[in-house]
């Protein structure tokens, strides 16, 4: 445990030669998951997911708004992540930070490039009303992995979402909503984050925990559908892996 504290670079790169980790896993497995659905009584679709350690909730809350001028037919889903302080120490309170920030752009890249739900579904009258989706996640624990577990947490929240029936009076050209008749969202695709760490730019670990990211040379994170189709590549920071590893 000594040698771990003091040279941790080291320590993993002797597991890494064994084609493990110190936690047991192999370099391609992934940490148990966990997810439960309709955890929040009060969102309009909810779900709590557990990657490892790794905590994300996610609430959607749907609300009534105004389409855009410029796309009249289109309804609007805004995400937010959370990292405070609650879920690590590298937090701090007050406005979103960078990795949130990062996060949550990541998110929206996801619908839109996966077109999870296309927008034009989340339209109730042209030019008039249309559905607003907040989703917010909030990271509970965060040890490692966290795009995965956001992109999951959504995914499920998104399918556990039912919207009532809403149809405008001619005559008051006021939205009637019908709470007896609820439908749950036109789910188009099922977008899949897969993370990697890279270690000395020569391995690929899947999965990678909170200490496995803060010793690796950099991460990359892959979003793909059902049908193989690739929606999203991130890969933050300067440093990108080379074509052998990602060929690996």
């Amino acid at each position: 445990m000594c040698f771990r504290t003091v040279e941790p670079l080291e320590y993993y790169r002797r597991f890494l030669k064994e084609n493990c980790r110190p936690d047991g896993r192999e370099l391609g497995e992934f940490r148990t998951t966990t997810v439960n659905i309709g955890s929040i009584g009060t969102a309009d679709g909810s779900s709590l997911v557990k990657l490892g350690n790794t905590t994300v909730i996610c609430g959607i809350k749907a609300e009534f708004g105004a389409p855009p001028t410029d796309a009249p037919d289109k309804g609007y889903i805004v995400p937010n992540v959370d990292l405070s302080p609650l879920c690590s120490w590298r937090f701090r309170s007050g406005p979103p930070g960078e990795e949130a920030q990062v996060a949550s752009q990541f998110i929206a890249d996801v619908i839109e490039n996966s077109q999870v739900i296309q927008k034009e579904d989340l339209c109730i009258s042209p030019g008039k009303l249309a559905w607003v989706l907040y989703c917010d996640l909030i990271c509970l624990n965060h040890d490692g992995n966290i795009l995965d577990a956001c992109t999951f947490a959504l995914l499920a929240a998104l399918k556990n979402v039912q919207l009532p029936e809403v149809t405008i009076n001619e005559e008051t050209a006021l939205a009637e909503v019908n709470l007896k008749k609820k439908s749950y969202l036109n789910i188009r695709t099922h977008p899949v984050a897969t993370s990697f760490a890279v270690f000395d730019d020569t391995l690929l670990i899947v999965d990678p925990t909170e200490e496995e990211e803060n010793l690796a040379t950099g991460t990359l994170t892959v979003v793909m559908d059902e049908e193989g189709k690739l929606c999203c590549l991130h890969k933050p920071g300067t440093h990108f892996p080379s074509i052998a590893v990602l060929n690996m």
